[in-house]
């Protein structure tokens, strides 16, 4: 996921540290030293992750876009000027503009602030920010939470005891606990030094910029692989005590599924499965290894020459037209499949499903799935020509029915008017209007509206009084039953107003004559 890194150059970061043995350094050189560590572990082991690079004071600048050339933010660090008073509010806010220029409110972020600690002084500091937050409303609204998925990790260039001296621990806290708890507070274990500095962010990159290696097996084949980004836990809303459920480090394939069987599916997230070429030795080969330009694209050109599982598997899944249906742990599944960047550049991608035993309904329980060769006869066809997906569900799905939809009111005066025209047209469309009539009394029911029973009631009244004289006897009779119906119903204490109840036609010998005459 992308990486915002916010680097504080007011004047409290100016600040001089005395460090043992050498000349005097002041807190925005540990900053950059920390942030030289992040960026060089990046550029080794998160070279796909786009990073921007903002400083701020009493306003906030963008000094270097969204990029993967991490040679350029580390150029950027030693560039920054000093500026004046910290306005944290301000800094969140371009925070907010940059990620949903570049990247919209959907794609999840990580926000690194870089500060001292130092809230800021009078209007603009964190302190009145915090203190305003309550009064506000939407036009100048805190910006947290923030308007996409987000993790907020706060890098304090000072120790525990310097920040609890002040109320400046309390007001960092309560940022993370605006932004829905997503993120942590980072201090200096110790003195200010540069071990120490180390040490955190450290901790830094463990939690957040570890990549994740897995074993993919198929069989007795296998390679290792990186997942990017990291999968994150997932969280299973369901449950009456949610514990995290991460994946497993083992990626076993357990089967083959069409393309067009598994159509496209609802997914958690997707990530890229890169092949990790390994020498003789075991030591991972790759960028970053080796010093030398030429001693890399040797190892490259090495590990290109050993036959690695992922790419087999990668060309077959293209060619086929096939996924790799992945199990990631007890009942959670995954995809493997072929994602084209370009004509000629495609990548091997992984989505993970909902965690349970039936994440895609329409090809059931993933336990209950076996190869072709289990089936009495081929549910493909012996030319291929059918599938035996979609399954049908053992129950009528609800959006699947006719259902009533009075959102506007045009939808409800279509309904009664449909009614009304089929009342002057009794005894010939009697079917036709007590069905509309039933279907209208039953939305009305599930909706409480019984003031419409009762309001329709009277307009059958009506239109019975305005029968012509030319009507058919039976009419009269059919309004007047359905109109005492509807009334009986509008009460809601009898049997007759039912919900399952249905109003059936009045049996009348005008209506038992008319239908000998018809036969």
């Amino acid at each position: 996921m992308p990486t915002v890194v916010v680097m504080d150059v007011s004047l409290s970061m100016t600040r001089p540290v005395a460090l043992e043995g050498s000349e005097e350094h002041q807190r925005k050189h540990l900053a950059a030293h920390g942030l030289t560590m992040l960026f060089e572990h990046m550029a080794t082991n998160y070279k796909l992750e786009f990073t921007a690079l903002v400083v701020f004071s009493s306003l906030w600048e963008l000094m270097v876009p969204f990029t993967r050339d991490y040679n350029t933010l580390q150029e950027a660090l030693s560039n920054m000027d000093d500026y004046d008073k910290t306005c944290l509010e301000s800094a969140l806010l371009g925070v907010c503009n940059i990620v949903q220029q570049e990247w919209g409110a959907a794609i999840p972020c990580q926000v690194v602030l870089v500060t001292d600690g130092c809230l800021g002084i009078g209007r603009g500091s964190l302190r009145h920010s915090l203190a305003t937050h309550s009064q506000r409303g939407d036009s100048n609204r805190f910006p947290l939470p923030f308007p996409f998925p987000s993790k907020l990790y706060v890098m304090c260039m000072a120790n525990l005891e310097e920040l609890q001296s002040t109320d400046s621990l309390d007001c960092l806290e309560r940022l993370i606990d605006l932004n829905n708890g997503e993120g942590q507070i980072f201090t200096i274990d110790g003195p200010l030094c540069l071990k120490n500095v180390q040490s955190m962010f450290g901790k830094l990159i463990d939690l957040a910029y570890t990549p994740f290696h897995a074993v993919l097996k198929c069989g007795h084949l296998a390679s290792d692989v990186q997942v990017f980004p990291r999968p994150e836990p997932f969280i299973i809303d369901e449950e009456i005590d949610p514990i995290p459920k991460a994946i497993n480090t083992d990626l076993e394939i357990v089967g083959f599924v069409d393309i067009a069987d598994i159509s496209s599916p609802p997914v958690l997230s997707r990530h890229l499965v890169l092949p990790i070429a390994l020498n003789r030795e075991g030591d991972e080969v790759g960028p970053g290894i080796t010093d030398d330009t030429e001693d890399e694209n040797s190892a490259n050109q090495i590990a290109g020459k050993i036959p690695n599982f992922c790419v087999l598997l990668h060309g077959s899944l293209k060619v086929e037209g096939m996924v790799a249906v992945v199990q990631l742990g007890p009942e959670w599944y995954g995809m493997l499949y072929s994602q084209a960047d370009s004509k000629k550049k495609s990548n091997l991608m992984m989505s993970l499903f909902e965690p349970g035993p039936e994440p895609l309904p329409w090809l059931g329980k993933m336990a209950q799935l076996g190869p072709i060769s289990d089936a009495k006869e081929n549910p493909y066809g012996e030319d291929d020509n059918k599938s035996p997906f979609p399954l049908q569900p053992k129950n009528k799905r609800s959006y699947a029915q006719n259902v009533t939809v009075w959102i506007k009111p045009s939808g409800l005066q279509t309904d009664v008017q449909k009614i009304l025209r089929n009342a002057r047209k009794l005894p010939e469309k009697t079917q036709t209007f007590y069905k509309e009539l039933n279907r209208l009394r039953k939305a009305a029911l599930a909706f409480g509206f019984l003031e419409l029973l009762k309001g329709v009631a009277d307009m059958l009244e009506r239109e019975c009084t305005l029968l012509p004289d030319t009507a058919h006897p039976d009419a009269a009779f059919q309004l007047t039953h359905a109109a005492q119906q509807l009334k009986v119903a509008s009460t809601g204490a009898s049997e007759y107003a039912a919900y399952d109840h249905n109003i059936a036609p009045l049996h009348t010998d005008f209506s038992s004559s008319s239908t000998t005459d018809r036969m």
